[in-house]
């Protein structure tokens, strides 16, 4: 069984698009390909799109050779992501012709045509009107009214067993590095009672995992004033006991590490939402964190870390962070190693800094060299490693429980409530796994632990 790379890059991957079954396209139906980059915000923007176009007749091609039109939704994060993104808009232009570009790259419309000017159109995150605009010019709609209906759980792109639930859109903060607050707005949470109705949806469609994000999930239902409508009450706490009230697994992304975030802790300790908590801290020295325009201190993290164990000790905690951020000493990256000595977080990613057009620590002074940065990167994320394969070795003889991803002849390939999907680790079954399926959820015993997975058997 194959393991997950280190340096996996949830900003450069490409959504599976399903194919239609056999004699679900009818003659003559208009058809469209996607290409999804990017995070999972925008993977649930693709959802949204194909879902309004299969509602509007079009068939959905899994290849560019089957699809009338391809839409490539780019991601404009970091130069790297940029780069990924033309590369596919290019890829898309050779392989099928005719190319609509949205997403966050979308922002920049001139950066896009001054590299492909033959792009049929170019609109921005989560315009969802103008990217059907395009695609009704470009490939006008025939829909059939006895044929065409919108499937009931609308077009899902990940596996039907999981789904990621967007509960807000932009940004209130003004971190340095970061543009999304340009591209993507301020905070705008979406009602709750919306939120939680979807939800119920899922969970009927026979979703048994919600994973919450948003670009600041700890501050939803701010911009609403934390209001209560419908009987819900927009509070990232009141949502959290909401969504857990479902059955499903309900796991949580992009959380800021504000004092309000302890009251979550309770809600996973009793097992209504999973002990995992995805938090950005970026970095660990103050000085840096001031001028990267954090909305946290270091100085405070620990502490809750401490608190957040205290009130539920099988907690996963996951974070990014930054390396090489314009100013770095020797001694502040030192100072990061030592807090992640002391914070010891299960799962850790880190980016080398990159400058992002528009963003304000491009005009930082003191950029640090590339060389030091890899060397930097490569450091950090040995500590890193060193601590997750601790950490996992720990779990050998355990019995936990996992959701079964996916079944072939080799075996399956699970998670355990400590893995989210495409980022994490995966917990292998190379035996007695013939009668698995995805969506299952079971218990099993670790036999073996490797940097970053785990094996083991029913």
């Amino acid at each position: 069984m194959h393991m997950n790379p280190p340096d996996l890059r949830p900003d450069l991957a490409r959504a599976r698009i399903p194919a239609e079954q056999p004699g679900e396209r009818r003659e003559g139906q208009p058809t469209i390909g996607m290409v999804s980059l990017g995070c999972p915000k925008a993977l649930v923007d693709s959802e949204r799109i194909l879902t309004r176009l299969r509602a509007e007749g079009y068939a959905i091609s899994a290849d560019y050779k089957g699809a009338d039109a391809v839409i490539v939704n780019t991601c404009g994060f970091l130069d790297s992501a940029k780069a990924e993104s033309l590369d596919a808009i290019g890829e898309a232009l050779r392989e099928n012709g005719k190319v609509l570009v949205t997403g966050c790259l979308g922002a920049e419309p001139e950066y896009i045509t001054g590299a492909h000017p033959k792009v049929l159109a170019v609109t921005g995150p989560h315009q969802y009107e103008a990217v059907l605009d395009a695609v009704h010019a470009a490939v006008p709609p025939q829909p059939d009214p006895f044929i065409d209906l919108l499937p009931a759980s609308g077009v899902s792109l990940t596996p039907r067993h999981y789904s990621y639930l967007k509960i807000s859109e932009g940004c209130n903060h003004k971190c340095k590095f970061c543009i999304i607050p340009d591209m993507r707005g301020k905070l705008v949470s979406r009602p709750a009672h919306a939120v939680v109705r979807e939800a119920e949806k899922l969970v009927q469609a026979g979703v048994r995992e919600l994973l919450v994000i948003s670009q600041d999930t700890s501050a939803y239902g701010l911009d609403r004033k934390f209001e209560t409508e419908r009987g819900h009450r927009a509070h990232i706490t009141d949502l959290a006991r909401d969504l857990g009230s479902l059955g499903a697994w309900v796991r949580l992304h992009y959380v800021y590490p504000y004092p309000h975030v302890r009251d979550l802790i309770p809600l996973m300790a009793e097992g209504l939402v999973l002990p995992y908590l995805d938090i950005p801290f970026q970095h660990a020295h103050p000085d840096v964190l001031r001028r990267m325009a954090r909305p946290a201190a270091a100085a405070k993290t620990l502490d809750e870390i401490a608190a957040w164990r205290a009130i539920c000790p099988e907690i996963t905690l996951r974070s990014t962070f930054i390396v090489g951020y314009p100013g770095e000493t020797e001694a502040e990256f030192q100072t990061l190693l030592d807090w992640l000595d002391e914070a010891q977080l299960d799962r850790v990613g880190a980016f080398q800094y990159e400058n992002v057009k528009g963003a304000r620590a491009n005009d930082l002074p003191d950029h640090v060299p590339a060389e030091v940065k890899q060397e930097r990167f490569d450091r950090f994320m040995e500590k890193a490693q060193a601590i997750s394969e601790a950490k996992l070795a720990a779990k050998v003889g355990t019995r936990i429980e996992v959701i079964v991803d996916s079944v072939d002849d080799e075996g399956a390939t699970c998670r355990t409530k400590a893995d989210a999907p495409e980022i994490d680790g995966n917990l292998f079954i190379d035996e007695g796994f013939e009668a698995l399926k995805p969506g299952d959820i079971v218990t099993v015993t670790v036999d073996e632990a490797g940097e970053y997975d785990l094996w083991g058997r029913l």
